[in-house]
């Protein structure tokens, strides 16, 4: 007899039972919508690219490839990011777009890190970046889409920081990396990280002073105004510490917060107007951002953001019998053909009680019961699953009743 092989998954990887599923899927739909309501449009690039297109575009991090070699002995990697490859996209397919290129995309995404709180080895990212526009009106376009996909999604104040890379210039690299997780290690932290990048304590304080007293430039002044003109004066805040820890962020920089959440930023979003060079002779301005999809789930889940919905499906039709079997099929293919999610109970030997349940553990509001009295008088019983209450209906008033519950 074969050994059976133990069921599991690796470290850092997820199933997704279907109301978790659902779920994400929630998310998606209100993120999607938002974006094309800001008029960004839809792409999609490989789950893996050459490792050429990786390396060297993302900083410190580049340990956290998942790369190899493929059966034709090339060096592959799995996406790491979206931005970078969108970048090789924009090159790659620049005689076929429209400029400014409003894209945005959402697939997954593998690092190889330490998995812990809404963080994971393969997950979601929301990318959407405006190519194109060497403007901050560009910027503040992208800092509002941001601030409201997370008003949609049902968060009462979501918050912008904001800041400008340009503010560090003459900062190197390394220290830029160190000052970026401020929050999580805290000012002694930092200077202990910078030490170790070869600055004294004394060197490593002033540079974190210097940093934490800067004040906005103009492009930032900009993007305030275009910001305070669209009436989210309240959802955004000047942070000179932000630093961002990508080495592509050549400008603007910001992260959505809320409050009360902290298991980190919701995303993570910036300029990058030297990316597109990597790939091409031809300069491309970029700005956008990556919504950590999966934090935004857990943040959802804490502040009882989701509505209650245990499934899609908003009716189950039984079979009463075996002679009944038509009518069922019949009221279930008129349903389906008018846009209403219907579920056909799918063992015709099954008896009603049985069914009842079925549809009560999945949480399928209502149910269709077609008897011998129903068929024969050519309409449907409806129970609402809630109440208990139940009518009789014809085809066209079980429509509309339906499209209106």
């Amino acid at each position: 007899m074969d050994k059976k092989i133990e069921p599991q998954i690796l470290k850092g990887f997820r199933d997704f039972l279907p109301e978790e599923a659902i779920k994400r899927q929630y998310v998606i739909d209100v993120i999607r919508r938002t974006f094309e309501l800001y008029g960004f449009e839809p792409i999609e690039t490989p789950a893996i690219e050459y490792l050429e297109v990786f390396t060297g575009n993302i900083g410190e991090d580049e340990k956290l490839f998942y790369k190899f070699e493929d059966t034709g002995g090339r060096k592959v990697a799995l996406r790491y990011d979206q931005t970078v490859p969108t970048c090789r996209f924009i090159a790659q397919y620049s005689d076929k777009i429209t400029f400014p290129f409003k894209r945005y995309q959402i697939q997954t995404v593998w690092r190889a890190e330490k998995p812990q709180k809404g963080r994971y080895r393969e997950f979601l990212q929301c990318d959407a970046d405006i190519f194109g526009v060497d403007n901050r009106t560009a910027d503040g376009e992208t800092i509002a889409l941001t601030i409201n996909i997370f008003k949609n999604l049902g968060f009462k104040k979501p918050l912008a920081i904001i800041n400008d890379r340009a503010l560090y210039k003459d900062i190197p690299y390394k220290a830029i990396v160190a000052i970026d997780k401020l929050e999580k290690i805290g000012k002694e932290g930092v200077v202990n990280e910078l030490v170790k990048k070869g600055y004294s304590a004394n060197d490593a304080q002033k540079l974190l002073d210097k940093v934490a007293s800067a004040k906005p430039n103009e492009e930032l002044k900009t993007i305030f105004k275009y910001l305070d003109n669209y009436g989210l004066k309240e959802n955004y805040i000047f942070k000179p510490t932000l630093a961002r820890s990508f080495s592509y962020s050549t400008g603007t920089i910001w992260e959505i917060v809320v409050s009360e959440f902290d298991a980190g930023s919701l995303a993570g979003c910036e300029r990058f107007d030297s990316l597109v060079s990597r790939f091409s002779n031809r300069n491309v301005p970029a700005v956008g951002f990556a919504i950590g999809f999966d934090r935004t789930v857990l943040a959802m889940d804490e502040f009882g953001l989701f509505p209650a919905i245990k499934t899609k499906t908003k009716v189950l039709v039984t079979i009463f019998n075996q002679d009944l079997i038509k009518e069922s099929q019949k009221i279930t293919n008129f349903l389906r053909t008018n846009y209403i999610n219907t579920d056909l109970y799918s063992n015709s030997s099954i008896k009603l009680d049985k069914q009842l349940k079925y549809a009560n553990k999945k949480g399928i509001p209502f149910v269709i019961i077609i008897g011998p009295e129903e068929a024969e008088k050519n309409v449907v019983k409806i129970k609402d699953m809630k109440t208990g209450d139940q009518k009789e209906l014809n085809q066209e008033k079980l429509l509309a009743f339906l499209k209106s519950n």
